[in-house]
């Protein structure tokens, strides 16, 4: 059968320990085709091949009847091959939307155990339940730590009072973008995963210790696992009721009825990034190549802007958030970008992020703070009210055109 099998180009490879340290291999002796390394590896040093493999089977146990499924291959393969459906990213169902192993919203118990079925080889008489209702969901997570900034939902006028939230980040991203600027947390497979209310526990201890005025989660994209995340903010609620809970999204993943399960859990800040205005800026930043899914993110992330504010105004502290460099987005498209805010609401936060060289996009050239505030002025000149723009010295606030705030 032909396989993509995926190798290491030697002159290309770092030997930075990526692969061993953060996103591991779980099946070393026989590559399976996950192609979690592939996305993972910094340098971009595998490369994938097709080649014929020898067709053999191995029996696997589902829900106490036994199937053949091929062999090598990843568990959520064997699974969609004796007819498994696979759901939406973002939905309550099981669904694989990061195929990197971080976000476990693919778990399934496997011999006793909760594991992920993305990164996870088949093997003979394996033993799998696929009810996980009675199983508390895992997550890998990064944190807590204080911070400073915030995100992109965090209120402007917050930031510059000390610590402003008690973070934590979690793994695993449905988005491919070439310069993220937290891919140890977005491809991080290897770390032990938590419960969702661990990670409350652990979110709020920060948040006390260090008298935040919110807590929030970030990553990676948080609402890949969804009922991971709605248990987390159920928890930190009861653990600190009637203080700030921000959840930052790149917003690709969330619906309506999503929305509206996050605010009953207690969500009531949420940074949105769109990332830009047009669909070949979002697939250069994205690195999604997939043009109609491109522009589907892409537009779900608009009008999911639109839903949260128009229904929960008041009720939830809404923000929104773009990175600019010139190396993908014109100011032409700055411009845009603010016009189409602007026509949701013009007081609406929007935060501009200057991305620095990082990842696989280690040549681009930080933008200079000159071009922020310039940055700053065209959206400001589109009618917006309360823009904040991130530079190498600090943020500028509105009102602010020379000095952070």
């Amino acid at each position: 059968m032909l396989r993509p099998i995926v190798e290491v180009d030697e002159e290309s490879c770092k030997s930075c320990r990526f692969c061993i340290d953060v996103s591991r291999c779980m099946s070393p002796s026989q590559c399976i085709g996950c192609l979690s390394c592939y996305w993972s590896c910094p340098y971009n040093a595998r490369k994938i091949k097709f080649l014929e493999l020898e067709e053999k089977n191995v029996s696997i146990w589902v829900e106490d009847r036994v199937y053949l499924v091929p062999y090598p291959s990843t568990l959520k393969e064997a699974l969609e091959n004796i007819g498994i459906a696979f759901g939406k990213p973002g939905s309550r169902n099981l669904s694989s939307p990061c195929n990197l192993g971080g976000c476990w919203a693919c778990s399934v118990i496997v011999d006793g155990k909760l594991e992920r079925t993305c990164i996870t080889p088949v093997r003979e008489g394996m033993k799998i339940k696929l009810d996980v209702e009675n199983i508390d969901p895992l997550r890998i997570v990064h944190g807590p730590q204080p911070h400073k900034v915030g995100g992109k939902g965090t209120p402007w006028w917050e930031v510059g009072t000390g610590y402003v939230e008690a973070a934590i980040w979690v793994a695993g991203c449905n988005l491919r973008c070439p310069q993220c600027q937290n891919y140890y947390v977005t491809y991080d497979n290897a770390t032990d995963p938590v419960t969702p209310k661990e990670a409350a526990r652990m979110t709020t201890w920060c948040f006390r210790r260090y008298d935040t005025k919110g807590i929030a989660i970030s990553g990676g994209e948080p609402t890949l696992n969804r009922r991971w995340l709605t248990e987390f903010f159920k928890e930190a609620r009861r653990l600190s009721p009637g203080k700030r809970l921000h959840l930052d999204s790149n917003g690709t993943t969330i619906t309506k009825e999503y929305v509206d399960e996050l605010f009953e859990a207690g969500c009531n800040n949420i940074g949105i990034e769109p990332k830009a205005s047009r669909v070949d800026t979002y697939m250069k930043i994205t690195g999604i190549t997939d043009r109609e899914l491109a522009k589907n993110y892409l537009e779900n992330s608009w009008n999911i802007i639109r839903y949260i504010l128009e229904n929960y105004g008041g009720k939830i502290y809404l923000g929104v958030g773009f990175a600019y460099s010139r190396e993908w987005m014109t100011i032409d498209e700055v411009e845009e970008i603010g016009e189409r805010v602007a026509s949701i609401d013009r007081d609406l936060q929007v935060i501009a992020l200057d991305y620095f060289p990082s990842f696989r996009r280690r040549s681009i050239r930080r933008p200079s703070v000159e071009e922020m505030l310039n940055v700053k002025k065209k959206l400001e000149d589109r009618g917006l009210r309360t823009v904040i723009v991130q530079t190498s010295v600090g943020h500028f606030g509105p009102s602010q055109s020379s000095r952070t705030y």
